[in-house]
């Protein structure tokens, strides 16, 4: 019988042959599945025989990988901020970067948060778990969507203080808001073809691009925001890399004060935000 670390290495040879540059991580977190071995412990497993089943699972895995199917839809999951969350087809995928938006928010300590486009709920959700006093509401103009926000939600403890309308933005987001955040569709669509196969296949459409420009949402979220917001209270939206200026610019048209665009760990902007004035 085999080793995991042979049935491992194989399929590292297989993802590597199909271009996968993550190919050894990869490979490493489906065979975790494939054997319901924690992840942290895959490692210290790698010589322990293969078992006939375990293997039969893997290879499939492998095989949708290879594809180009994301890593996290093919486990149905993904780590983001401090939890795990469930991915479906429904949803965007979460995705480190977004993080900074959430520390930002986080750090503003609002009561009351609305989060517009939640798809699988990841920052509002996670905002409502390190803030035990903070209730918030995240919309969304799918129903799919809203059903797995709902999921995560009760899976990380906090279904208690979110409410989950099916909304286009702000039809149904009731009063005023301390934090308004979103990370809205912002790929253009002249980009749309540049995007990985991960990325273009297999996120919603409708939650990467707006079919335009890439500025649709902001020009929609930022006119109406500050009737929702609290006297203080902010907006804040994760952005493109090259969208920081224009972003900004719409937010000062719209009356928001003390402006700002904020870069990632790799030094690119990548959200903006501003408050309503007191």
């Amino acid at each position: 019988m085999a080793r995991l670390s042979e049935v491992w290495l194989e399929g590292v040879a297989r993802l590597e042959a199909a271009g996968i540059e993550s190919a050894r991580r990869d490979a490493q977190l489906l065979l975790a599945e494939a054997f319901g071995i924690p992840r942290d412990r895959i490692s210290l497993s790698m010589h322990d025989e293969a078992d006939p089943e375990g293997t039969a699972r893997f290879w499939p895995l492998i095989d949708a990988r290879a594809a180009r199917r994301p890593v996290s839809r093919i486990l149905g999951r993904r780590a983001f901020y401090a939890h795990e969350f469930m991915v479906t087809d429904a949803t965007l995928d979460p995705r480190p970067e977004t993080e900074l938006l959430v520390e930002l928010a986080i750090a503003t300590r609002p009561r009351r948060v609305l989060d517009l486009g939640t798809g699988t709920g990841c920052i509002l959700i996670s905002i409502l778990a390190a803030l035990p006093e903070a209730r918030g509401v995240g919309t969304d103009i799918s129903p799919e969507a809203v059903l797995v926000a709902g999921e995560n939600a009760a899976a990380i403890g906090v279904a208690d203080r979110i409410v989950l309308p099916i909304s286009d933005w702000f039809d149904d987001v009731g009063s005023r808001y301390d934090l308004i955040v979103s990370n809205p569709p912002y790929i253009a669509v002249s980009e749309m073809e540049g995007l990985s196969p991960e990325v273009r296949l297999h996120d919603p459409t409708d939650a990467l691009t707006d079919g335009g420009d890439g500025l649709a949402a902001y020009r929609k979220i930022t006119a109406a925001a500050p009737g929702h917001l609290t006297p203080g209270g902010a907006l804040m939206v994760e952005i493109g890399p090259t969208q920081g200026r224009a972003v900004a610019a719409l937010f000062s048209a719209a009356g928001l004060e003390d402006v700002e665009v904020h870069p990632d760990l790799d030094g690119r902007d990548r959200v903006v935000s501003g408050q309503k004035p007191a």
